[in-house]
């Protein structure tokens, strides 16, 4: 797997966004690209491991759960092994009680139920990445 560019010289902050579906990926960038954060986009859980293992400037992952190749749980323990000062906030539709749990288990340092809110989204990242 190729780097992509590396981070932009405006932006302050990388973030790694593990989301297979287009439109997802696309709501997302439009929230964070307008806060200034540089994206990269895996498009499946083996993706978000091997950018995690070739970027050292991730300050942060937005991982949906549910990915081809390999889901978000098993790429959140394969990452967290490799760095596991990394936050990791899990991105999911589902939504029933308990995941939160299943997810924080795995090794997520956070939760976001989809449909995401851009507000909630913009506090958890800030709250994770700026602290």
């Amino acid at each position: 797997m190729q780097k992509p560019d590396n981070l932009s010289p405006i932006a302050t902050y990388r973030i790694l966004v593990a989301e297979d579906e287009e439109a997802n990926y696309k709501y997302v960038e439009k929230i964070l690209k307008r806060e200034g954060y540089d994206l990269l986009r895996a498009t499946n859980g083996f993706e978000a491991v091997e950018y995690a293992r070739l970027y050292d400037d991730i300050d942060l992952i937005l991982m949906d759960i549910k990915m081809p190749v390999m889901n978000g749980v098993e790429a959140t323990r394969e990452i967290k092994m490799l760095k596991p000062a990394i936050p990791i906030i899990a991105t999911t539709a589902f939504a029933i009680p308990g995941d939160r749990e299943v997810f924080l288990n795995a090794g997520c340092d956070d939760y976001i139920p989809k449909p995401i809110k851009p507000g909630i989204l913009i506090q958890l990242i800030d709250m994770h990445v700026k602290s």
